[in-house]
């Protein structure tokens, strides 16, 4: 790794403070770049990046990669006085609209779990609590008992670091009280596995996949759609959702839309 990129991992870990799973992303990236041509990332041109670049046919990996060289060039511009600040145009990617559940298809499934077992209890639990919170996996994965506020949620391992504040259906915290009661396994953290160690990413995926047959993300998302549907503000969901831009959230409003003409298609004369 060239100086400059060791710099840049510093800056970006220290100063930016980015998740682990965005450093190693940035990592990555780059050092494969310096890796694939033996020479420093910074004394690369334009023609070698775009060489380099046009081996990704998939849009969004390649955005991605893009993404990482556009942050080096401007911290290398910042930092090291370099006379171009090389920045790359991203590639357009059609819009897509978050998959969702609404809140019948989530209640349903939730009827079918077996919850005379704390597994069980378990399952149904961690299934309402993602739905209640739209909480990310990661951060729902690494909740603690003292996280929980009476009917308020302190996510600590939010994404960039950052603290917030969520409250959480009075449901979905009765359901993880039983879950607790029957667990046989004393821990800080609330999701275990069958051995009493902390659950893991794969086997959350497994668990709304067995009952929803969807990853966790999609709860999050159907958290999410079911707020704008009834009316929430969208700068409100965007500090529920830990967003640090409000262009992240405005995907919902596509949503929001196709509600609104659904409505006038089903219940208007004219329809």
């Amino acid at each position: 790794m060239s100086k400059q990129l060791d710099a840049f991992i510093e800056y970006i870990t220290i100063i930016k403070a980015l998740s682990k799973a965005s450093i190693n992303a940035y990592k990555n990236d780059l050092t494969l770049i310096e890796s694939f041509y033996k020479e420093p990332l910074i004394e690369l041109d334009e023609l070698k990046l775009f060489r380099y670049l046009s081996s990704f046919e998939n849009k969004r990996t390649l955005n991605r990669k893009l993404s990482s060289i556009n942050a080096f060039f401007a911290f290398c511009h910042m930092e090291f006085s370099q006379e171009q600040k090389m920045k790359f145009k991203f590639s357009k990617i059609p819009a897509k609209l978050p998959k969702y559940l609404d809140y019948k298809e989530i209640m349903s499934a939730l009827e079918r779990i077996d919850r005379s077992t704390w597994i069980g209890l378990r399952d149904y639990a961690l299934i309402l609590f993602l739905y209640a919170s739209g909480t990310r996996i990661s951060e729902c994965l690494s909740i603690e008992h003292i996280d929980f506020e009476k009917e308020w949620l302190r996510i600590r391992h939010a994404k960039g670091d950052k603290e917030r504040l969520v409250p959480i259906a009075t449901e979905a915290i009765h359901a993880i009280k039983k879950y607790e009661n029957e667990c046989p396994f004393e821990s800080t953290s609330v999701w275990l596995n069958y051995r009493g160690k902390s659950l893991s990413r794969v086997s959350a995926y497994k668990i709304t996949q067995k009952y929803l047959k969807v990853s966790p993300h999609v709860l999050r998302h159907s958290y999410a759609t079911a707020l704008i549907i009834g009316g929430a503000d969208l700068r409100v969901v965007q500090e529920l959702l830990g967003h640090s831009s409000l262009l992240t959230t405005q995907v919902y409003t596509h949503i929001q839309k196709q509600n609104l003409q659904d409505t006038v298609l089903k219940h208007h004369p004219m329809g």
